[in-house]
């Protein structure tokens, strides 16, 4: 049947009468946001320290959204797996990242595997921060940074072998370990890289590994106990928990400042109404005075701030660790 122009015309009203009917639950959706459960995701299995960091404040965030927050432990590729999954999610709030530094440094060094764009996704805020302590057993015969510095040339000189240790290839900590490297005139020491942390550690301790770069959370329940030296850590100041230990600057070592971080991340395109909420959930959370003393308990530094702190600090590792990773040839695989 042939179409007049008042039946083309009742047809487009009726259209954008549709349209507004399926757009209206959306947006309602988007606007009421959360109206169920949030999910945060952690590429870790629990006990970690970005696990840690994420069930740290999902009290505090539920007492501001009205909504339970849950963990979802998505472990496996170096937290590949559950970058992944959020990178995927849809942008409605429901699925959000609990995503440690090495979602900047995974990217380049895994070469041979379709990596998630980090830089794709939505920053919400920095939950916490912590420097990176450079420790040694006390098999090690230096005290101090420079000392250790001059063991590790005259071992290199004499062609006796030094292996230092890595939670894993490709780790962060391998990487802290090779730019060490680089900026002390790459004397040789070997990489022996473990599974994780812990095993790595009790190598460390039993001095079968002569050095390691972890997380101040990491190594301080080892620094209490004194089965650990530590000679350095790589934050710009010094870490509350350990006010004696110097920072690489005050040491001798310039231009090596470091700070492992974790931060809210949501899926590519989430809404600034959404970011918000989450932004002022998450520093809510944040000020409770027992997280905060938690937090420096364990090493670390409580974080907060603004989504574009974080996708600030986001660039600056992903273009560092690309940098680092070319010069020293560093591969997770």
């Amino acid at each position: 049947m042939r179409h007049t122009p008042l039946t083309r015309r009742t047809a487009l009203q009726h259209g954008l009468a549709a349209a507004a009917a399926v757009a209206s639950p959306l947006s309602f959706a988007q606007g009421a946001w959360p109206n169920k459960p949030v999910t945060l995701v952690v590429g870790y299995p629990p006990g970690g320290q970005t696990d840690f960091a994420g069930r740290m404040v999902t009290a505090g965030m539920q007492g501001v959204l009205g909504q339970g927050v849950v963990i979802d432990n998505k472990a496996g590729a170096g937290g590949n797996i559950g970058t992944d999954n959020v990178v995927k999610a849809a942008p409605d709030g429901y699925r959000l990242l609990v995503g440690n530094g090495t979602i900047t440094l995974n990217p380049h060094t895994y070469r041979n595997t379709a990596m998630a764009d980090p830089l794709k996704l939505t920053p919400i805020g920095l939950l916490l921060q912590s420097s990176l302590v450079l420790a040694v057993p006390t098999t090690v015969p230096a005290k101090n940074l420079q000392e250790f510095i001059a063991w590790v040339k005259a071992q290199d000189k004499s062609g006796k072998d030094i292996d230092y240790a890595s939670a894993g290839p490709g780790s962060l900590t391998h990487a802290a370990m090779e730019l060490f490297r680089e900026r002390i005139g790459k004397p040789k020491m070997n990489h022996v890289p473990y599974k994780g942390s812990g095993p790595a550690m009790t190598d460390l301790i039993s001095g079968r590994v002569s050095a390691m770069f972890d997380a101040a959370s990491v190594v301080a329940p080892f620094i209490k106990s004194g089965q650990l030296r530590p000679l350095i850590v790589t934050g710009g100041k010094r870490v509350p928990a350990f006010p004696d230990i110097p920072t690489a600057a005050e040491a001798g070592l310039k231009d090596f400042e470091l700070i492992s971080f974790i931060g809210l991340y949501g899926p590519p395109g989430l809404p600034a109404d959404i970011v918000a909420k989450a932004n002022t959930a998450m520093n809510t959370a944040l000020k409770d005075p027992k997280i905060t003393t938690g937090i420096l308990e364990r090493g670390d530094e409580p974080g907060g701030g603004t989504p574009e702190q974080l996708a600030k600090m986001t660039r600056y590792y992903f273009d560092l660790w690309r940098d680092i990773v070319k010069a020293n040839d560093i591969r997770a695989e």
